[in-house]
């Protein structure tokens, strides 16, 4: 199904979103659209939803399984606006975004959808999961020099921190159960990245309520939402893992001519499994064995 635009959507489509979990889906450009989407279709999302420019095309596989919004990404605030307008209309529904060229990955998603992932997470009182994005990258930027090679994926293994974040309603106190999150592509080109774009972390999977609202540095209007855990014991996260970063960098003039490889001692090739990351600790199981 084609919608000409969120409005058009929101009147003829909120039928798909009576019954979660919900993938929003948006394509920054034309690169891995299609992987991106057959990825979440196979993790057990009930809907997958890609926002899209018109320009940009759909596999004629998926035209009968995705919900495709024509939507232009350029406008400031677009992807907390389609997030937010989805949120009115689905209460109580969970929902989950990304852009393309992102995976989720959760522990043992071989094997359990995200579907239970949710229902466990549900039963332990919390309304949103932690995610935490990893960048991906080609590892030979000669042959792929968008930075985008499935095939030849390599990940940071290392460098990844936390810091205090601080509330400034709270004269800078750190907020309760809320950090930081630092690492990958971000950290070792920090200087090509605005000071408030680093951090990688994400609320990327959230139960949608009234008044909730998404901000731009990917936190929700709601504290509680942008806790790590609930107070007496450490709940689940899971993990993006995301080209974007290295795309951005790859094709932005002011990056691009000083990297010749995103390679380094602490570079590993991403296997494509979420036992990885779980043994690398970049995402915890907490009570879900």
């Amino acid at each position: 199904m084609r919608y000409t635009g969120l409005g058009d959507f929101l009147s003829r489509g909120t039928k798909v979103l009576a019954k979660g979990p919900v993938a929003l889906v948006f394509a920054e450009d034309a690169v891995e659209i299609d992987t991106t989407l057959r990825h979440h279709q196979q993790l057990g999302f009930t809907s997958v939803i890609v926002f899209m420019p018109t320009v940009f095309d759909l596999p004629p596989d998926l035209h009968d399984t995705v919900h495709r919004v024509d939507y232009d990404l350029r406008a400031d605030g677009a992807v907390q606006t389609a997030v937010n307008r989805i949120n009115d209309a689905a209460p109580g529904v969970w929902i989950y975004y990304c852009y393309n060229a992102e995976y989720l990955f959760f522990p043992f998603a071989e094997t359990r959808t995200v579907a239970e992932l949710l229902a466990f997470h549900t039963e332990e009182r919390r309304d949103a999961m932690l995610t935490y994005v990893i960048d991906l990258y080609a590892g030979d930027l000669w042959r792929y020099p968008n930075a985008v090679s499935l095939d030849e994926a390599y990940m940071d293994r290392s460098g990844y921190y936390a810091l205090a974040r601080p509330d400034p309603a709270n004269h800078n106190h750190p907020k309760e159960r809320q950090l930081d999150f630092y690492g990958g592509l971000r950290w070792r080109y920090e200087e090509h990245v605005p000071q408030v774009r680093r951090k990688i972390d994400r609320i990327a999977l959230f139960r949608a309520k009234p008044g909730l609202k998404l901000r731009d540095d990917h936190t929700f209007s709601d504290e509680e939402y942008n806790t790590y855990a609930c107070p007496w014991h450490n709940n689940l996260t899971s993990a993006i893992v995301s080209f974007r970063t290295a795309k951005a960098l790859k094709s932005n003039p002011g990056s691009t001519f000083d990297i010749q490889t995103f390679r380094w001692h602490n570079s590993t090739p991403f296997e494509w499994h979420s036992r990885q990351l779980l043994d690398l600790g970049l995402m915890e199981p907490g009570q879900w064995f």
